[in-house]
């Protein structure tokens, strides 16, 4: 048992860089799958860390991970349009105005 804890590091950084990759993906469905493996990451590094007695790993595991509900929440705000601001009659300049010419510029911004 104690090698397969100690081998669980590699295993750990392989699904945290698949985990960076997918959340840096325009596909939105993409991004929601990154955070999801980002979760598998935290839970495998807090694996690792106890067995370790590495704390403060375990520590900034529950941070990132509490950071990535923070990155699936404003994904979802991507995705419905809104991010949590009322900007109703406010126009940007260079603002689109229909929902294709929006679609466009948020993938311009990388959004999407």
């Amino acid at each position: 048992m104690d090698a397969f804890l100690d081998a669980l590091q590699w295993p750990a950084m392989a699904v945290t860089l698949l985990a960076a990759w997918l959340v840096a993906a325009r596909s939105a469905a993409r991004r929601r799958w990154g955070f999801g493996v980002f979760v598998a990451s935290n839970l495998l590094w807090s694996a690792w860390g106890l067995h370790t007695q590495a704390y403060a790993l375990i520590v900034l595991q529950v941070g990132l991970f509490l950071l990535n509900l923070r990155g699936v929440r404003k994904n979802r705000q991507a995705d419905d349009g809104s991010d949590g601001a009322d900007r109703s009659g406010t126009r940007v300049p260079g603002e689109a105005t229909d929902a294709g010419t929006a679609r466009a510029g948020t993938r311009e911004r990388g959004l999407l």
